[in-house]
């Protein structure tokens, strides 16, 4: 897959890209990552990126002439998406989706927002990550990118890891135990040691469920009891 990420402050992604499952996906040819630095694009002599909003108020809002550049300049675009606190909140359903692509290209928000015309002429979705606001856009390109990887055949290597994570039948994941048998007081649930599979899994569905119940209450209505549950939009 490739990602296209445009952005301002393209330093903020090298210790990301640079560790761990991403640069695994990276190294691996899973995952072509290319960044644009969007003041490259500025206008003038000083690469303005930014400009005061239209009738009043404070801050800045990315002017749509360098974005507009920085886009047509891509050999491929692909799917076109905006990091936006106003965005719909991304979830593991969409991470599912968008790994299927070939090509993605973000747009990293910033100062008070991007000129509307912007996401009129070229955005395809504008996404959140969550119910409040970051100093700008980074921060959930990397977030993205990084779910929408490791969903990617070959990143992981263990379809089954994946498989069983929060979210992806629309629960919460079951508790997880390894050694020592007993810690701090608390033993591992009998059910594990019993070599029944079935039992296992049932037990496991029931604490997913039970999990989602205490702490999302309102997943539970996008998510089967069986955990074979459906995301719904």
């Amino acid at each position: 897959m490739i990602v296209n990420i445009i952005t301002l402050f393209p330093d903020m992604f090298s210790g990301v890209f640079s560790e761990s499952i991403l640069s695994r996906a990276i190294q691996g040819g899973h995952l072509d990552v290319r960044l644009v630095h969007l003041r490259e694009y500025g206008l003038g002599s000083h690469r303005v990126v930014d400009d005061t909003p239209y009738g009043g108020g404070g801050g800045m809002i990315l002017k749509p002439e360098p974005i507009a550049a920085a886009l047509e300049n891509l050999p491929e675009r692909g799917r076109v998406i905006l990091t936006t606190p106003r965005g719909r909140l991304f979830r593991q359903a969409d991470a599912m989706r968008l790994s299927s692509l070939d090509v993605i290209t973000l747009i990293c928000g910033h100062y008070e927002g991007v000129d509307e015309r912007v996401s009129e002429l070229f955005v395809h979705e504008e996404l959140s990550i969550g119910d409040y606001v970051l100093t700008g856009g980074e921060l959930p390109a990397m977030v993205i990118i990084d779910a929408v990887a490791r969903l990617m055949p070959g990143v992981l290597g263990h379809d089954t890891t994946v498989s069983g994570d929060s979210h992806y039948h629309g629960l919460l994941e079951h508790p997880h135990y390894t050694r020592p048998r007993e810690f701090g007081g608390l033993a591992v649930p009998e059910v594990l040691f019993s070599g029944n599979h079935e039992q296992i899994r049932a037990w496991r569905r029931e604490m997913a469920f039970r999990k989602t119940r205490e702490t999302r209450p309102d997943l539970i209505g996008n998510a089967m009891y069986g955990g074979e549950g459906e995301d719904k939009e």
